[in-house]
């Protein structure tokens, strides 16, 4: 659960139709990426968006300050894989000047991570999730299509010298890397790392979802209590998307249960995308054009005030009627995709 100070008191806080406010944003800064992991992107060959589509870093800083007026104070910035972006750290260091965001995170594959992680801190980066879905190196190279072991785990060790917070997220597929659980909760506990499990979801890239693939946190915790005995409960989840729990000697470890529990209700976040479209749901099928809007240079309270009305009319709850779904399958298939690429863009990166 987050321990920065909530925004509740911000004079423009703005609520939806189901009384959630608008606390936390998502940035893509890039839509490429250097793995392929096939969960998020199936296919080998995509078309990229244009460099001068993607937002520069003034109509990043732009945006972020209109969304902090109306209450927002935690960033996450994510891809794609960000650390592609060109002159990132400029961004990471304009995002961490505006006033009021209180949490600037990031997620990232841990690529590219050994050689940045410094300088991502001195422009003021604290805190950043990993990607690690395997610590077998052929099993990571058939999910991710590349021979990545070795990078991430530098990434990863460099981030624990460089951030105040590093957490380690696994997707977890049955009869892939569900036999592993114990293996990644023992290695982020050597580094002091908070793993964090993640239920395998139908979104974008996912054409190859099914449900007999996913692994719920029922049964995460069930085959963790077989090793360790009995696991605690680490405080109220809140808005955050991980349960967290402990295990008996202290270790913490979250688990985010997008398909078997979702947590729409509480829900405070959004995303805007590298070329501007925001949107207000991880399964939502359009996103909002910010960057038309940024690129006119209308007045920031016109900016200001179509995001609070936008976000006033959001009665979004996708992964709740995703579960109520019957004969759940996929959410697109690769045509889908390929007729509108952002339909999974926009869930890339975290």
């Amino acid at each position: 659960m987050s321990t920065f100070p909530t925004n509740t008191t911000v004079p423009n806080a703005v609520i939806d139709r189901l009384q959630r406010p608008l606390r936390s944003l998502r940035v893509s800064v890039i839509d490429r990426c250097d793995l392929r992991c096939r969960y998020c992107m199936p296919e080998e060959h995509y078309a990229w968006l244009p460099k001068d589509d993607l937002l520069g870093a003034d109509e990043i800083e732009q945006a972020v300050s209109a969304f902090a007026e109306l209450g927002v104070d935690r960033v996450r910035i994510t891809g794609g894989e960000p650390l592609l972006r060109a002159r990132l750290e400029e961004i990471v260091e304009r995002i961490a000047h505006v006033s009021s965001i209180s949490d600037l995170a990031m997620t990232t594959n841990g690529m590219q991570l050994a050689q940045r992680a410094a300088d991502l801190r001195r422009a003021g980066l604290r805190r950043v999730t990993i990607s690690l879905d395997s610590l077998d190196r052929a099993r990571l190279q058939h999910l991710t299509r590349r021979d990545a072991l070795d990078s991430v785990l530098r990434g990863i060790d460099a981030a624990i010298t460089a951030f105040d917070t590093v957490k380690i997220n696994t997707v977890v597929m049955r009869d892939f890397n569900d036999d592993e659980l114990v293996d990644l909760i023992e290695y982020g506990k050597s580094l002091g790392a908070e793993i964090r499990f993640i239920e395998y979801m139908d979104v974008g890239g996912a054409t190859n979802w099914s449900q007999d693939q996913v692994v719920d946190r029922r049964e995460i915790l069930t085959r963790l209590e077989e090793h360790y005995g009995p696991i605690a409960t680490d405080g109220a989840q809140g808005a955050a998307p991980a349960a967290r729990f402990r295990l008996q000697d202290g270790t913490r470890f979250g688990i985010i249960a997008s398909v078997s529990q979702p947590f729409c209700g509480a829900c405070d976040r959004s995303r805007l995308t590298a070329d501007g479209l925001w949107y207000l749901c991880l399964y939502a099928g359009q996103g909002h054009d910010l960057r038309t809007q940024l690129r006119a240079g209308i007045d920031r309270q016109i900016l200001v005030d179509y995001i609070r009305s936008t976000w006033e009319e959001r009665s979004d709850r996708g992964a709740e009627v995703r579960l109520e779904t019957p004969a759940r399958s996929a959410l697109f298939q690769i045509d889908d995709l390929r007729e509108d690429p952002h339909r999974e863009m926009h869930t890339r990166g975290g």
